[in-house]
């Protein structure tokens, strides 16, 4: 509604012609009207292009499309679009047979990827050169001649100075470099002879612990085989009286009961008669 201002607008009904409408207007009240409605157009056109606007740049009027300050948030968020972006790469691979390669590292240098099953990602930069005409491998070329020259040289100064240790290609040294090398030299042989003596001292050492053990083992075999000896020479006796129970009762009791051997005494010698084992005191250690 314009206002009080026209009030034969509001006899105005929509089933009426638009040129009856007309003729009943004056040409200033044509104009009045155009020029409200104009007014009126531009305020709406205007507000709708900065909600487009606002809505645009709030990223769908969810978040404000800039960097997210905090850590945990940064994460969560970049999460959930990683995944928003791999779902759409796998469903555009199936729904229209495309080749897609992605590609993303997150601020902690961590790496997602993601290449269609048709390919692979180094198969995809090989149709991007062949097809932008770009070289991506040249700087990586170079980078890897440079190291490689520079490992030949240090291979190759190495293996000179290991010439110049046995003696060789000594002629290009002056005094200073000669000196050093024979200080090297000294060094490196202390080193050596140290390490040979603690060698040796360790086999020895290891010898004379087997020396001692093998010296322990002799000395018990020699005293076992003295007391076998002594045994076999000085066997041990013991009286038994003329009833055999006794003689078998004193060869089972004996120490040593199979080195006893028994002695009998005459019936004239009354005295030792009935003694039984009372006589284990005549025995020889």
């Amino acid at each position: 509604m314009i206002g009080p201002r026209l009030p034969i607008l509001a006899h105005y009904h929509p089933t009426s012609t638009l040129p009856r409408f007309i003729e009943l207007l004056s040409p200033l009240l044509i104009q009045t009207i155009k020029s409200r409605l104009h007014c009126y157009t531009y305020t709406l056109t205007t507000a709708k292009e900065k909600k487009r606007s606002k809505q645009l740049q709030m990223g769908r009027g969810k978040i404000e499309i800039k960097k997210i300050e905090n850590t945990t948030s940064r994460q969560v968020t970049y999460s959930k679009r990683r995944s928003g972006i791999l779902k759409k790469a796998r469903e555009l691979t199936v729904l229209c047979d495309a080749q897609i390669s992605i590609i993303m590292f997150s601020n902690t240098n961590k790496h997602y990827e993601y290449c269609s099953p048709s390919t692979d990602i180094k198969s995809m930069y090989d149709r991007y050169q062949q097809v932008t005409q770009t070289d991506l491998w040249s700087t990586q070329y170079e980078k890897m001649q440079n190291t490689l020259r520079q490992l030949k040289q240090v291979n190759d100064d190495l293996r000179k100075q290991i010439r110049q240790r046995t003696g060789a290609e000594l002629e290009g040294l002056d005094m200073d470099k000669l000196r050093d090398l024979e200080t090297d030299l000294d060094q490196s042989l202390t080193t050596v002879r140290n390490r040979k003596f603690s060698y040796i001292q360790t086999q020895t050492d290891t010898y004379k612990k087997k020396v001692k053990s093998s010296q322990e083992q002799y000395n018990t075999l020699t005293h076992n085989l003295v007391a076998l000896e002594m045994k076999e020479e000085h066997p041990i006796y013991g009286y038994v009286d003329n009833n055999p129970s006794n003689y078998e009762s004193a060869l089972a009791m004996a120490n040593g009961g199979a080195h006893m051997y028994g002695y009998r005494v005459l019936p004239s010698q009354p005295n030792l008669h009935e003694m039984g084992f009372g006589l284990h005191d005549l025995r020889l250690a």
